[in-house]
């Protein structure tokens, strides 16, 4: 009898020349289905039902030998079993055994001795109730004994069963739970979805119907008030008559009988019409000064006693006369309760100063090239411009002259890459040529990804001005938490993380004829996974269109990945664009930015200005910087107002730059990359270009850009109009210093949300999935690795429900769920929660120095929060503590959001009262790979042996503690271990005992040497 291990060599050997593959994995599930099936053939049958093996020949008779070689165990009935088997057997020989009564002839003739048989008669029947009451007694007895056993090998079967099976049903029922929150994940999701359509057909036909009937029903009412009004209207109508007619008769009379003497009867009659005249319009006059009154609130009464007063010419008067401080008082205090609007009123107005800029405070640029344009001498953006028929604006497009060629290469090919400038209008016009041209009948809709979302809007709500339809109806947009779509949506505009989760819900994209990626040389992680997985579908789906758009010159790297797909070139822009560089590079990129928004704003004619600059922290200081000084200049210059963009920035405060400039007013807007593509912005004739951005958003790391990010950015300048870029840099850094493209993001970025990502996907071959640029495989083992020890993936590579726990397992083990959400949050703003002012050093670092509490940075994070929170979130406990403010509100922000993902995930809030040690312990249980220890030659991570070193900024630089763990590392003149935090080597052990040994832990300079007796050096020798 072989042994398991021996037999699994064995396993693994045949299949290596039976199949050409071994694997450790296919050995132990054959193993398993051999010891499971009851026959060779049986386990035959289950081979070719699992379609995996071509069972003939040599993989049938290396089945049957595998069935013939894998131990069984004998089926040794228990003694319990045989009892009960004995026991209900007696039970049914009883039950056929019959009582034999007298017959009633035999009674008949024995009538003499009744009363003893009918004795006897009872006698023998209280005998049988007897019998039966215990063979009932005895049944159920034999059935709760039967029901004992059978519940005690119940739970005595996991121990008899093979710790393979035992792991397999683990694993299936992990997979099972895991379905099953996925689901409730994902219709969560859907239900905090805002629809940004109002109503379907359904409930506007409802909502239609119900209109009728309130109208309906308010014409029935309004009947009787109109008889009234017209009732009112008909008797004022007569009264003026009426008195027209009484003032004719007047006049009449004494035209006609004015010179004859009248009778008293007629005397007394002339008198009553007269006084009645009177009356009339005496009440006629009230009433008019009565709704006078009532609409101006107060009536001057006219002068009356005498010569009417005197008319004062109020510019003439002298200042010394009576009353001309009280006059001037009046007129200061009704001068600012009066709206007035500087911009419209600028441009009518001379100005009072002019702003004279010293020559050592401003910029000197030099102009080195022009991206040419169609249109060389182009208009200046007047109004007539701006109202220009948006069909005249299509057929301007570089792309237009290209409709018939573009659409014939769609037609004639299944793949596509598109090339063309900034501008070119491939964005907004492609689609529209696929909608007429019919790709979106029976049905089938046209998707177009783009890299963020405030770009799919824009784009969105452009596509549907220029085809005259209702946002949402036959055009929409596709957000994360925001759908602007309805079952009429043929044209989807969305990020390409929302078309990732089409996958999920529909892998072969069958209700998509048409699929184009744009923006494709951004390079985003999203964007390159798509690229895989929609190669993957356009082989089984020839009739899919699959579009790759780009700005770049990188086009052939795109076609080589898609199977030499052919390249459709679109020449040309709109309009030129002059390029301006610097004498010299510029030491402050944010003050040199700021300077040169003034200086254009100053020196430039009229249109908006675009900044570039690398991150949200940068964007408000710099938006902090413009508005101060355009405060403190005056009306020394125009109106500027200033607009910033950033990802995290609410959707409603991202659509600011879109609403049109103010005349006699210049907008600035102050975007990070997210402007670089995709976004036309009306009025932008300038573009601002520091030459930098964040190559890694979450950690904050500011890299120079590359050749064709400078191109996207001049590019902006050239859509609507002739305009310029200001680069602050040289044209010699240009030329020699940047990359010509960008590194992929899938290259630079840490694997475990690629993984997690590509798992949800249900790829499970991470190894040969086909990458555009594959990641490095060492990264992609890495990111394995962490995964598995963290619990997300199971041994077999698979999701767990674990992954959906990862962060918030620790939190419901230890109970310090708001704890962790501050400590994350404060961790988010990227290590600029204190200040220290020049002037004031030492104040900020007492001020910084009464947070710290023993055992670590994270606490004293924590403790900022908390203090901050107590105090109503005061922006003036923030300036006393020499602690920002804009970080705090924007780690308040983050923390909400934190706390909708939570109640997302199904984990309630708690708090650990104080109870530091429960924070530090769930911290530990999040970041355990994150740890380093006291060595004599300085601090060493545990795992890679690198040696590191406390950040000089940290709590416990002073302390050295033995065991720390650390949020990041950084490198600048060494590697420096920033935020901090004292832990346990028992922490260890106890929250990652798969991760860590006990030996790995032991402290060797805490061994004793042996208690031995020492030799002699004679001894010695």
């Amino acid at each position: 009898m072989a042994t398991p291990a021996g037999l699994e060599r064995w396993v693994q050997d045949e299949l290596h020349s039976v199949l050409g593959l071994s694997e450790r994995h296919v050995a132990q599930f054959l193993i398993g289905t051999a010891q499971r099936s009851a026959s060779a053939e049986e386990f035959v049958q289950r081979l070719r039902d699992t379609d995996t093996l071509d069972l003939s020949g040599p993989a049938r008779d290396f089945a049957l030998r595998l069935w013939n070689k894998v131990p069984r165990k004998a089926l040794v009935e228990k003694p319990a079993r045989v009892a009960e088997r004995e026991a209900r057997a007696l039970l049914e020989k009883n039950r056929s055994y019959k009582l034999l009564e007298d017959s009633e002839e035999s009674s008949e003739e024995t009538v003499g001795r009744a009363g003893s048989s009918l004795q006897k008669k009872r006698k023998k029947r209280k005998h049988l109730r007897k019998k039966c009451q215990e063979e009932e007694e005895e049944e159920e007895e034999i059935s709760e004994k039967g029901k004992r056993k059978t519940g005690k090998q119940q739970t005595e079967k996991p121990e008899s069963e093979d710790e393979w099976e035992r792991s397999e049903r683990e694993r299936l029922q992990d997979l099972e739970e895991r379905d099953a929150f996925a689901e409730r994940v994902r219709q969560r999701d859907k239900d905090r979805t805002r629809n940004v359509l109002e109503r379907s057909d359904k409930k506007a036909y409802e909502e239609a119907q119900k209109r009728l009937k309130m109208a309906e029903e308010d014409r029935k009412a309004m009947v009787p008030e109109l008889r009234k009004k017209s009732r009112r209207e008909y008797l004022a109508k007569r009264e003026r008559e009426k008195l027209e007619d009484l003032e004719a008769e007047l006049a009449d009379e004494e035209f006609l009988f004015g010179d004859v003497e009248l009778s008293r009867h007629e005397r007394r009659e002339l008198k009553y019409k007269r006084r009645v005249r009177d009356l009339a319009r005496e009440y006629r006059a009230a009433g008019e000064q009565e709704k006078l009154e009532a609409t101006n609130r107060y009536h001057m009464p006219e002068e009356t006693r005498g010569q009417p007063a005197r008319a004062v010419d109020l510019v003439e008067e002298e200042s010394g006369a009576p009353g001309e401080e009280q006059r001037r008082w009046e007129e200061a205090r009704l001068g600012a309760a009066s709206l007035k609007f500087g911009a419209r009123d600028a441009a009518s107005q001379e100005p009072k100063y002019q702003l004279v800029l010293e020559e050592e405070e401003t910029i000197e640029f030099v102009r080195a090239t022009q991206l040419q344009g169609d249109e060389v001498s182009p208009p200046p953006p007047t109004q007539a411009q701006q109202k220009e028929s948006i069909q005249a604006v299509r057929r301007s497009l570089p792309v237009f002259p290209f409709r018939e060629e573009l659409l014939a290469a769609i037609a004639d090919h299944q793949v596509l890459i598109i090339e063309g400038e900034t501008g070119s209008g491939k964005t907004t016009q492609i689609p529209q040529y696929l909608f007429e041209e019919g790709y979106t009948k029976k049905g089938m809709k046209i998707a177009c990804t783009q890299p963020r979302r405030v770009a799919a809007m824009s784009v969105a709500a452009r596509v549907a001005r220029e085809m005259g339809v209702k946002l949402g109806n036959e055009v929409g947009y596709s957000i994360r938490f925001e759908d602007c779509t309805s079952e009429r949506t043929v044209l989807r505009y969305m990020t390409d993380g929302m078309l990732l989760r089409e996958f999920l819900s529909e892998p072969d994209l069958a209700s998509y004829s048409v699929v184009m990626v744009d923006e494709a040389h951004e390079r985003t992680l999203h964007t390159d996974i798509l690229f895989g997985l929609i190669k993957d579908v356009a082989r089984f789906r020839p009739e899919l269109k699959v579009l790759v758009a780009s700005a770049t010159l990188d086009t052939a790297r795109f076609s080589t990945f898609f199977d030499d797909a052919p390249v459709f070139r679109i020449p040309g822009r709109r309009f030129p664009v002059d390029i301006f560089y610097t004498k010299a590079p510029e030491a402050d990129y944010l003050e040199a930015c700021v300077v040169s928004v003034l200086q254009i704003h100053v020196t430039q004619p009229p249109g908006d200005i675009l900044v570039f600059l690398t991150g949200q922290e940068e964007i408000e200081a710099a938006c902090e910087m413009l508005q101060d000084r355009c405060r403190r200049l005056g009306s020394k210059i125009r109106e500027l107002l200033v607009l910033p963009i950033y990802a995290n920035l609410p959707s409603d405060m991202q659509a600011r730059i879109f609403q049109p400039t103010p005349p006699g007013a210049r907008k600035v807007v102050v975007a990070t990359n997210i402007a670089e593509t995709s976004l036309t912005i009306e009025g932008i004739i300038y573009v601002l270009d520091p030459g930098f951005w964040n190559k890694q958003p979450t950690s904050f790391q500011i890299s120079c850009i590359n050749i064709a990010s400078a191109n996207q950015r001049a590019g902006r300048a050239g859509r609507v109009a002739a305009g310029k870029c200001f680069r602050l840099y040289t044209a010699w850094a240009y030329q020699h210093e940047l990359e010509e493209t960008t590194v992929p993001e899938i290259q630079r970025t840490s694997l475990g949300n690629v993984v997690l990502l590509l798992k949800s996907l249900g790829i499970h071959d991470l190894m040969h999935f086909d990458f555009l640029d594959p990641p490095p495989y060492e990264t992609l083992l890495l990111a394995l690795e962490q995964l598995y020890a963290l619990g997300a993936l199971n041994h077999l590579g698979e999701l767990t429900t674990v992954r959906w726990e990862v962060i918030t397992l620790p939190l419901t083990a230890y109970s310090c769920s708001e704890e962790i959400l501050t400590v994350a949050a404060m961790l988010s703003v990227n290590n600029s929660i204190f200040y220290r002012p020049k002037d004031k050093v030492v104040h900020a670092d007492n001020a910084r120095v009464n947070f710290f509490l023993p055992g670590g940075d994270h606490l004293v994070l924590l403790n900022v929060y908390t203090q901050w929170a107590e105090s109503g979130y005061s922006s003036q406990w923030c300036y006393e503590n020499f602690v920002q403010f804009r970080s705090m509100r924007r780690a308040r922000d983050v923390r909400e959001q934190l706390e909708g993902l939570l109640e997302r995930v199904e984990v309630g809030l708690s708090s650990c009262q104080g109870d530091y040690i429960r924070v530090r312990k769930a911290i530990t249980a999040g970041y355990f790979y994150h740890t380093a220890r006291l060595t004599r030659s300085g601090y060493r991570t545990v795992k890679q042996q690198q040696t590191v070193f406390i950040h000089p900024n940290s709590s416990l630089f002073e302390e050295q503690p033995r065991w720390l763990l650390y949020h990041e590392l950084v490198l600048t003149t060494k590697e420096f271990m920033r935020q901090v935090l004292e832990i346990e080597s028992s922490w260890l052990l106890e929250v990652a005992p798969h991760y860590y040994k006990a030996k790995e832990l032991e402290d060797p300079h805490s061994k004793k040497m042996p208690k031995k007796i020492g030799k002699t050096r004679e001894e010695l020798g």
